[in-house]
Parts: structure tokens; sequence; C-alpha cells
């Protein structure tokens, strides 16, 4: 395959807006098996279809990365709802140095332009929004992940209610590390099998947790990622691409018991309005409410 021939794809366009080449790779760091953006090849690519994110930090980085990687005269089309950054896709291209077509189709902006000889300002957008180290959280983040510059409230409430936990066990939605290294802090615990969706937070993870007890894996945490477990932690996930999706949580939950061994021990944190116990009492043999505030509930689960 030449240089000419290559294709990018950022994200799942929806039907009808935009059309990607055949054959274009996929670079979303939350499709598990996609490519790394940050890893190609600048002027390697003769178009990239982008999904633009909707938080600033992370679309200026994305647009950034993707430009890079386009061979001069390279075509970039970028979308998003008008309500989700679409306003600010034209503007932001422009100061990247990028003439660009905009037009509105179905509540999103669409932009499309072509990568100029010379680029303003990518490696300021390149370092804002990539792998950091957060000294508010003392931890390694990137913008895009979940809270990435500060430590979850239900997170925060689940660690302070957290026993001292023994065997073997998973962190599922681990995000950045912040449940896995309290529960590591246990020398009672054998291991740790760490599990998340967005590849920014595996990499962030494994900086953060640096033990030879933990193995980080990049995939969807409803998928199971061992057998005969002692106990798993979660603060899951209830949002997808902006929307509350209720079935997320549950569905990792229903991962966590087919993954636990009978007895074992599933801890949860969620929201206090997302109806947990009902499902958590048909596929547990017992469940308690172990704490709550204003916003959270923290259960415990008994396989």
């Amino acid at each position: 395959m030449t240089v000419t021939e290559k294709h990018g794809l950022y994200g799942v366009i929806p039907a009808g807006l935009a059309d990607a080449p055949s054959g274009a790779e996929q670079f979303s760091p939350l499709i598990p098996g996609s490519w790394s953006l940050e890893s190609v090849a600048e002027e390697s690519l003769a178009s990239m279809t982008v999904l633009a994110p909707p938080g600033t930090l992370e679309r200026r980085y994305v647009l950034a990365l993707s430009l890079r990687s386009l061979g001069i005269g390279g075509t970039l089309v970028a979308l998003a709802p008008r309500n989700r950054g679409g306003t600010r896709l034209r503007g932001e291209l422009e100061e990247f140095g990028v003439a660009a077509n905009e037009t509105a189709r179905a509540h999103f902006r669409l932009c499309e332009g072509r990568r100029p000889r010379q680029l303003a300002g990518i490696a300021e957008a390149v370092a804002a929004g990539g792998l950091q180290f957060v000294a508010a959280t003392g931890l390694w983040s990137q913008p895009g992940i979940f809270g990435w510059d500060r430590i979850d409230a239900g997170s925060r409430l689940l660690v302070e209610h957290l026993p001292d936990l023994h065997g073997r066990g998973a962190d599922l939605g681990c995000g950045t590390g912040y449940l896995a290294r309290k529960v590591l802090a246990s020398k009672d615990v054998e291991s740790l099998a760490l599990a998340d969706i967005d590849r920014r937070a595996v990499a962030a993870a494994r900086r953060n947790v640096v033990e030879p007890r933990a193995g980080v894996h990049w995939t969807d945490a409803t998928a199971p990622i061992a057998a005969d477990l002692d106990f798993v932690v979660t603060n899951p996930p209830f949002h997808e691409g902006g929307t509350e999706n209720r079935a997320l949580g549950l569905a990792v939950a229903r991962s966590a018991s087919g993954m636990l061994k009978k007895g074992g021990e599933l801890w949860l944190v969620a929201n206090r309005h997302l109806p947990y116990a009902p499902a958590l009492r048909d596929a547990f043999a017992g469940v308690a409410t172990v704490a709550q505030d204003r916003e959270f509930t923290v259960y415990r689960a008994i396989k």
C-alpha cells in the first residue's frame, strides 16, 4: 500500500453524515484493537475522517495529530454535534492553519479542509492534550479519560470504605488506577487484573500502578478477563458517547458475577439514582449497602 492510499478514521461516524474511504484504519482509543494515532508517521495518510471529541483539550489534540499525519494536500473531514464542540471546529482548524469549509447537517457541524504546507500550533496542542502528570491527583492521566484531572467522588467514597481485600481480584473500568492502588496496598492481594476500554486510561494505569501483582488489559469491562476470583472492585461507567446508558454499569456487574467464585465479593459504587440494587440481587446471593452520601451508594455483593 502506498502512502497516498492510506486513510484514517477516528471514532464511529453516524450514518449519513460522512463516509470514510473503504479500508480506512481506525484510530479511536475507545475501540480495542485500533491503531495509535500518536504513533502514525508524519505526512503518511491521504485522508482522515474524525468524529471530534467534545472536550476542548482532547479535541484539539486529536485534530492536531490528525493534521500532522496527513500528507501535504491530504484531506481532513471533522465533525461534531453542534452543542458538543461542533461550533468551534472551524475556528480551531483555522488556528492550525487550515482553510475549512463548514456545513451543518442533522445537528452536526462538518468541516472539510486540506493540510497546508505550513501548520501552526500543532506541538502546543499535542503537549496540552497528551499523557501528563496531574499534580492535584498525584496520577498520570490524559484529557479524554473520564474525570482526567480529578479524583471521582464515587471512587473516593468506595476507597474510604474498602476493607483490606485478599486473594485474586479485578478492577473493572480501572481508569487511571486510583482504586487499584488502594486495593494493592493490601499485601494479602495475590493478583489484580485491571481492565478499561480506553487505551489512554490503560497507558496511564500502567504508569500509576507499578506493581508486579497487577496486569492491565485494554478491553471492554463487560468482557470476562479472569475466572474464580475472590473479589472485584468497580466504579462502572454509565455514559456512552455523552449519553446516559444505565445498561453499561449493569453489564459490568453481571460480568463481575461471572468472574467471581462462589463466596467472592463485588464492591461497586454507583450514582444513587441508578437502579443497581434489584439487578445485583438477581445476580448475587447477598447484597448490602455499605455507605451512601448525597450522590453515591457503595454496595457489597456476595456471589
